[in-house]
């Protein structure tokens, strides 16, 4: 299985409040997403800010995006929904 991940910029998407990404599974897209409380919680950000979320995925897309490959592996390229329990703690950037 192929998983790349284009240089996009991610979209929020205040309906669930996460912040989406796309992947290519095979050369098929596949949306990923990880929540606002995940990017908190593990990058940095800071509560009710779009432009914070914005900057703590920037900042930890390399990291997000291997925890997303690991899991479109897992899913056999399903989308994935990154929540903060998907990191493991200790590991924050605060």
């Amino acid at each position: 299985m192929e998983i790349r991940f284009p240089e996009g910029a991610p979209a929020y998407r205040d309906s669930n409040l996460t912040v989406v990404f796309p992947a290519l599974v095979d050369g098929e897209p596949v949306p990923c997403a990880i929540s606002v409380e995940a990017l908190e919680d593990h990058f940095g950000a800071h509560s009710e800010d779009l432009e914070g979320w914005m900057r703590a995925f920037d900042a930890g897309r390399p990291r997000i995006e291997a925890v997303a490959r690991e899991h479109l592996q897992i899913s056999n390229g399903t989308p994935v929904l990154l929540k903060s329990g998907h990191f493991p703690p200790g590991n924050a950037a605060r």
